[in-house]
Order: structure tokens, then C-alpha cells, then sequence
């Protein structure tokens, strides 16, 4: 899949997984949902739980999305697309926090922008939101 194809897919994707590791080596992979700005993704979260230890613990991190597929049971195969990005994590604060929230409202809930700019103003100090600027995108297909 050509790069471009595959911000596209970043772009687009309703939601994609997380992959971290603790600073031991244990694994942990979790699918949420997420904006793609400027080849950087932004995710946000509660204040506290094993997410956010592992993000801690170890910037590293792993995305992957995947796009349409399609089950070929005659060629024994599957028609697919996907991407796997790699980049360091790091936690936004005060005016960077509120615009990986806007992107995040953008994306999800575009006819409710005046109502999610309120909503994000009543929880802002409730939530976490992290970026992880990419330094690797591969993207994989067959159709």
C-alpha cells in the first residue's frame, strides 16, 4: 500500500489498537478510538488505570487499524487492508490537550460541535489525552 494510501486509512478508521509494553517487557494491546492530525495520532483516556501505567512506564508504542475485509473461503485467504504506525507517546496539556479533544469531536461527532465543546469543558480536568507523532507507517493490502 502506497504512504498515502495509508494516512487515508489512519484517517478514516473508526478505531485502532494500542500496543504498549511495561518497562519489564510485559505486552498490553487495547483497541480505542482516535484522530489522525498531521501524521500524529491523539487518543484520550480516564486519569488513571493500566493503560496509563504502561504509557508511563514506556513511551515505545504500536497502532494498528484495518480497514475493509473480506473472508475468500474458496482461496483459503482474506482480502484486507491495514496499517501498523510506530511512534513515542506523550501527554497533552492546556491548549494541545483541547485541540486533540476537538479533533477526536470532529471526527466522531461533526453535528455536535457546540454541544461537544461543552461537554469536553465540563470534563477537561477529568480526562487524560496523549499524542503519538509517527515515525513509521507501513501499510498492507490484498484485494
Amino acid at each position: 500500500m502506497e504512504a498515502e494510501e495509508a494516512r487515508r486509512l489512519l484517517e478514516t478508521a473508526e478505531y485502532g489498537v494500542l500496543s504498549m509494553a511495561s518497562s519489564d517487557g510485559v505486552p498490553y494491546g487495547i483497541p480505542l478510538n482516535f484522530s489522525f492530525v498531521k501524521d500524529c495520532i491523539y487518543f484520550h483516556c480516564a486519569p488513571e488505570g493500566k493503560k496509563i501505567d504502561f504509557l508511563y512506564a514506556n513511551r515505545k508504542v504500536s497502532f494498528c487499524v484495518v480497514g475493509r475485509t473480506e473472508v475468500m473461503p474458496e482461496k483459503f485467504g482474506t482480502k484486507y487492508e491495514s496499517v501498523v504506525a510506530t511512534g513515542m507517546v506523550e501527554e497533552l496539556f492546556e491548549k494541545d490537550k483541547r485541540e486533540g479533544l476537538i479533533s477526536l469531536l470532529r471526527k466522531y461527532s461533526p453535528d455536535y460541535i457546540e454541544e461537544g465543546v461543552d461537554y469536553i469543558n465540563r470534563l477537561f480536568d477529568k480526562t487524560k489525552v496523549f499524542r503519538v507523532c509517527l515515525e513509521s507507517i507501513t501499510g498492507k493490502a490484498r484485494r
